[in-house]
């Protein structure tokens, strides 16, 4: 029975607003919490085990067939290359992707409503941010989520809050000429604050993935909403980022001070003792053992095992023995798992980007039950989502972490689900307009 026609019933009304609830949470809590993405999924993962009977046996449409291809291709690549000698620890990567399949199968049944995903990315925005400015002003740290021994969390989360603020400024840029000014103030600040938690991360990777999709964003809006939109985005963003970048104009230049130097002092004398200089020697040693090994590559036991054996020969600096991964998610899947990772990851980029992408021309795209403004915001924040992270990995392997991997696959899936919203649905522009 097609969607618009299906009489909901109280069991199927439950399951939908579980699932809006998961689409909340999972951004909301994934910047303040220790592994706050993990609340979110994990109540998805139960709604799709308890609402198995309404999903099992429907058919699957053609672009869900290729995003579960590329989630299910991932996972294939992953146990690929993985080292067994420790036991079933290497299936944790793996089966975060396989669970994602039934969660995906079950969001098709059960889409979750838009303006909870919207909300939930504002939400995170603003507490990622409101955590940074406590553990930078408050508590002294030199960079928000670290640790003595631990400083990854600062790349992983400060790229996320970035993210969380470009996205909502993407919402003030759809939605902002109909909301009152109360509720623009409301998405400015929560812009703001995502922006500044990545400002105060200190993570120049993110800085550089944000850039880098900002001229793909601004051509979107000039294309699809109106050139004043894009001239006003461009105003509003630069009023955010002048003062901000202003405040911290020390510690911004002294980081990119320092990027200049690094970079130099590689190329002039092979310096690896610095953060820029170790990832150049990674990008350089991986590169020349994935040549060798260009099919399969040569797994993370190979991996770790060939990295001491080249160190020790010299053509490589001893300081990259520290770290387990290449700094960059391309050439660390072309060193490990050789062209078959290169592709996998690429169908996990270029699938949903593709999927995401808005494709006719004239007016803005839309779904049946939703509006033009929805649609767009829809098509545009799976862009951002896609191209930042494409950018994140430019200079880190953000899916080798779990709050990388599994805050991206579910922001993927629930923003594609909420392109097919069921008519009647609570949150739906069938009984509720935006």
């Amino acid at each position: 029975m097609h969607p618009s026609h299906h009489i909901l019933n109280l069991t199927e009304a439950a399951h939908l607003r579980l699932n809006s609830l998961a689409a909340f949470l999972v951004p909301a809590l994934a910047l303040w919490l220790p592994s706050g993405y993990a609340w979110g999924t994990a109540l998805l993962f139960t709604g799709a085990l308890l609402g198995a009977p309404y999903w099992w046996r429907r058919p699957v449409a053609l672009e869900t067939r290729w995003l579960a291809a590329a989630i299910l291709l991932m996972a294939l690549v992953w146990l690929h290359g993985s080292d067994w000698s420790k036991g079933t620890s290497v299936l944790n990567k793996p089966v975060r992707y396989l669970l994602v399949l039934p969660c995906l199968l079950y969001l098709m049944r059960f889409p979750p409503s838009l303006r909870f995903i919207l909300a939930g990315v504002a939400v995170g925005a603003a507490c990622g941010g409101l955590r940074a400015l406590y553990e930078v002003f408050i508590l002294g740290l030199d960079r928000p989520w670290t640790t003595a021994e631990k400083t990854s969390g600062a790349i992983q989360l400060g790229n996320l809050c970035g993210l969380f603020g470009l996205i909502c400024w993407l919402q003030l840029m759809v939605y902002g000429a109909r909301w009152g000014w109360l509720q623009r103030l409301a998405m400015l600040a929560c812009c703001g604050l995502g922006l500044l938690g990545s400002l105060l991360s200190q993570t120049r990777g993110g800085w550089l993935a944000l850039a880098l999709c900002l001229p793909l964003l601004f051509w979107l809006i000039w294309r699809w909403l109106s050139r004043r939109r894009a001239l006003l985005g461009a105003a509003v963003l630069g009023a955010l980022l002048v003062p901000l970048g202003w405040h911290m104009a020390p510690q911004l230049e002294q980081r990119l001070d320092w990027a200049i130097h690094e970079v130099t002092s590689y190329e002039s004398t092979g310096n690896a003792n610095t953060s820029v200089g170790q990832r150049l020697d990674h990008w350089k040693l991986a590169w020349s053992m994935g040549q060798d090994r260009p099919l399969l590559g040569w797994g993370d036991a190979g991996y770790v095992t060939e990295k001491a054996r080249r160190v020790a020969a010299g053509q490589a600096s001893s300081v990259i023995l520290e770290f387990g991964h290449a700094h960059n998610e391309v050439l660390d899947m072309f060193v490990k798992r050789g062209a078959l990772g290169v592709a996998g990851l690429g169908a996990l980029y270029l699938v949903p980007l593709a999927l995401f992408w808005p494709r006719r021309r004239g007016a803005a795209p839309s779904q049946a039950g939703l509006t033009p403004d929805d649609s767009i915001c829809i098509h545009l924040t799976g862009v951002t989502l896609v191209v930042a992270h494409m950018g994140f990995g430019l200079t880190q392997v953000f899916f080798a972490h779990y709050n990388g991997v599994m805050t991206y696959l579910a922001l993927v899936i629930l923003l594609f689900a909420a392109q097919h919203p069921v008519q009647g649905a609570p949150g739906t522009v069938s009984d509720e307009r935006r």
